[in-house]
Formats: structure tokens, sequence, C-alpha cells
């Protein structure tokens, strides 16, 4: 299912405006040289009259189709394999930083010169509070479902922090495919998360955080992939994915 097909599966195919009709065939074949316009011409006239109607008559893209297109993919996401969930970021343009987690829980970290074993706590953690990858596998995949949990663990109703949290499922975390694309659905109902447009690659997304600095994610919809997140505010930071998923290579 291409892009297209999406959207109208999502709006319903519109109804013909006779209005808008009417101002395309007039724009093509032009009022004052009607008369003059060949016979032969006639089909190819109307083939393009036909065409920029359906572009005219596209209903334009919103950010709630471009999150559930995204959370579509998400669910076709094979299941996980390998040995290690490995993220591997760029921070603010040259701050290589990278996480390993074994499905035990054992985790390290790399500044981009040497490893180190994560101690004390888990590598994960949602509005501050730890979560393991138990847990983390363990969320539910139906929308609301997951709302509720992630609400539940939250310090207080901060609509920025709700959106905050579900959007770290996507990325930050080794969230099953279909918590992923639970997610995706659940954000894109939360009248907080902004639609920026564009940016390529892919498409952004902002919202508010609890200290008041806005967050825009960068998402590419077809492989539901978080590729980058930049904060707001007298300390801006910029981290921009460069891997993020289940490998067999460990920590190295």
């Amino acid at each position: 299912m291409d892009d297209l097909e999406r959207i109208r599966e999502l709006y319903g195919t519109r109804r013909p405006d006779p209005q808008a009709q009417g101002r395309v065939w007039r724009r093509v074949t032009g009022r004052r040289r009607r008369s003059r316009l060949s016979w032969l011409m006639i089909p190819a006239v109307a083939a393009a009259v036909a065409l920029a109607f359906v572009v005219l008559h596209e209903p334009p893209v919103s950010g709630r189709s471009v999150l559930l297109a995204a959370a579509t993919s998400a669910a076709s996401v094979p299941g996980a394999e390998g040995t290690y969930w490995h993220i591997k970021k760029v921070r603010n343009g040259s701050e290589v930083t990278e996480l390993w987690v074994a499905r035990d829980g054992r985790a390290w970290t790399s500044d981009g010169e040497r490893v180190s074993p994560v101690t004390g706590r888990s590598p994960f953690s949602m509005a501050g509070r730890d979560l393991t990858f138990e847990q983390i596998q363990g969320l539910p995949a139906d929308p609301a479902a997951l709302k509720e949990r992630v609400a539940a663990m939250l310090p207080s109703n901060t609509p920025g922090l709700l959106a905050d949290a579900l959007s770290g499922l996507l990325w930050t975390k080794p969230s099953p495919p279909a918590v992923r694309a639970a997610a995706y659905r659940v954000l894109a109902e939360l009248p907080e998360v902004r639609y920026l447009g564009e940016s390529p690659p892919g498409e952004a997304f902002s919202y508010v955080l609890a200290n008041g600095n806005r967050r825009t994610l960068v998402i590419d919809a077809e492989t539901s992939q978080v590729l980058s997140s930049t904060d707001s505010g007298p300390s801006p930071r910029t981290e921009r994915v460069i891997e993020a998923g289940w490998t067999d290579r460990g920590p190295r």
C-alpha cells in the first residue's frame, strides 16, 4: 500500500467539485482558443483535466495520517532477533554514544573511545523511573491500554510527559513491534503533538517538555524509525540516530 492509498483509506474518497472541475477545464483549454481546439486533441486534454482534477482533490497530508502510517510500518516489522539491543547516536554533531543491552538485563555504554558496563541501575527509564527489559517487553500492544499503563507510571498528568514517555518507546527502548505501533497510534491522537511538515529525510513532530523546552522528532514513516531528536532551550541538544535495533555484535 503506497502513501496515497493509505491517505484514501484514512480519509475516504472526496466527492467531485463541479466548480473546481470547470476551473481546471478552462485553464487547460483557454476560453479564447476553445473553438480552435483540434478534435484529435480532445482525448489528451480530457486526460490532462482528469489528472489535474485528481491532484487538486487529493486530501492534504496530516500529521495523524503520517503517524498512523508509521504505526502500520512498525507493526509489520519482524519479531526481534539478535543477542543485543543496540542504539548508536551522535549528539550535537560530534559526540558518539552507544548502548548495548542483553536480554538478561546486562548493559554496556560507549563514549566512542571506551566501553563501560552499566551498574547500579537500569539502562532504561521513563520520567525518571527505572524500567527493566522485562517490563518493556510486557507493555500492552493495545493503544488504549498502553496509554493507561504509561500514564499511571508518570508523576503527573502534564501533557508533555505523556508524549515524551510514549515517544521514548519508539527509539530509546527495545520495545516490541506491536508496542511501538501502539505508541504511534496514541501519539496520533494527542493534541499536544504538533506536525511540523517535511524535514528531509523524514517528517517532523514536536511537543513541549515539562521544563518548557520543545522537543522535535524527525521520523521516517516508511520504516517507523526515529531519525533525530532536537531539544530547544538555553542549551539546545540534537541527537541523530545512526543505528537502532537488534544485533549479534556485542560491545566493542
